[in-house]
């Protein structure tokens, strides 16, 4: 299988993200010019994590990018659970902030349940929040999860409607499978969350139109587990031995999705990469997402410019 030729369509999510990033920056101007608001964007971050360092500075650079304010509060390690419950309730009661996020993980000693229900759930732009949960669940307005919203846009702008495609969900995370099932749902898919229990896996795999990927095991999803023409969603990064030998025993790595993109390649119909598929659009989701719970704050309708042609 390695050496059939690819045939699927390679999903550009980093294209789409930087239009929808575009757009959102059009928008932005809009609000500020005809009503005086800026949404503005305030990140928490709780220790020296390096990955987390590197994620938080990459959505200040894209939050100003987008003409947002952003505000990012840097906190030691040695913050207690109670200094950063303050700083939250500061956060939500702040006009001029739409948007909270807490990123994850935070230090052993906090509950990180207790932190992220304490955000304003019309503030929560992660979509964690209970509250958010309950409106995605019953089909109400609310703020939405980034990664699957950004999967699920990736989907409209390759087929349009959804209705009556068969979709399998592989993970049944709260931050990924359940909210990505939810929205399929939304859509009138038929929708099966399979996991790590789920009996002869491939079989139910290969019944899918759409097949989302979000379990966190480096390219577990091989050719034969897809239906040809299938289209196929890889929200995994994982980080494994470089494919340099060399490289390799000096430790360095490559990043690879859940699903192994040489062989799906050859038998799906569109297919995203990884990197450069999913992973862009879930900061352009938490610009989209901020300015939504703006325009929302000021009883604004939300309206987004067209794609560029």
């Amino acid at each position: 299988m390695s050496d059939t030729a690819p045939t699927a369509r390679v999903i550009d999510g980093k294209a789409y993200a930087a239009a929808l990033r575009a757009r959102i920056a059009r928008a932005v101007e809009t609000l500020k010019l005809r009503h005086n608001l800026q949404p503005g964007l305030a990140v928490v971050i709780v220790g020296e994590d390096p990955a987390s360092q590197i994620y938080v500075r990459n959505k200040g650079e894209q939050t100003h990018e987008a003409g947002m304010r952003s505000d990012t509060h840097r906190l030691d390690a040695s913050t207690t659970e109670e200094q950063l419950l303050s700083l939250i309730d500061a956060l939500n009661g702040d006009p001029h902030i739409h948007g909270i996020l807490v990123q994850l993980p935070l230090p052993a000693h906090i509950d990180a349940t207790k932190v992220l229900a304490a955000i304003d759930p019309d503030k929560d732009v992660d979509g964690f929040h209970i509250i958010n949960v309950g409106r995605l669940a019953a089909g109400l307005p609310g703020l939405v999860p980034c990664t699957p919203l950004g999967c699920l846009m990736l989907l409209k702008d390759l087929h349009g409607d959804l209705t009556g495609k068969r979709a399998v969900v592989i993970g049944r995370s709260n931050i990924v499978g359940k909210p990505m099932a939810q929205l399929l749902l939304g859509e009138s898919c038929t929708v099966t969350i399979a996991h790590s229990r789920t009996r002869d896996l491939p079989a139910v795999c290969r019944e899918a139109d759409i097949l989302v990927a979000a379990v966190g095991r480096p390219e577990m999803v091989k050719a034969d587990w897809i239906k040809p023409g299938a289209t196929v969603i890889d929200v995994g990064i994982n980080r494994v031995p470089s494919l340099d030998p060399v490289k390799a025993a000096e430790g360095k790595t490559r990043v690879v999705g859940d699903v192994d993109f040489k062989e799906a390649a050859a038998v799906a119909g569109a297919v995203t990469p990884v990197p450069g598929g999913v992973g862009p659009m879930t900061i352009a989701c938490l610009l989209l997402n901020t300015y939504t719970s703006a325009c929302r704050a000021a009883g604004i309708e939300p309206e987004l410019p067209e794609l560029a042609a």
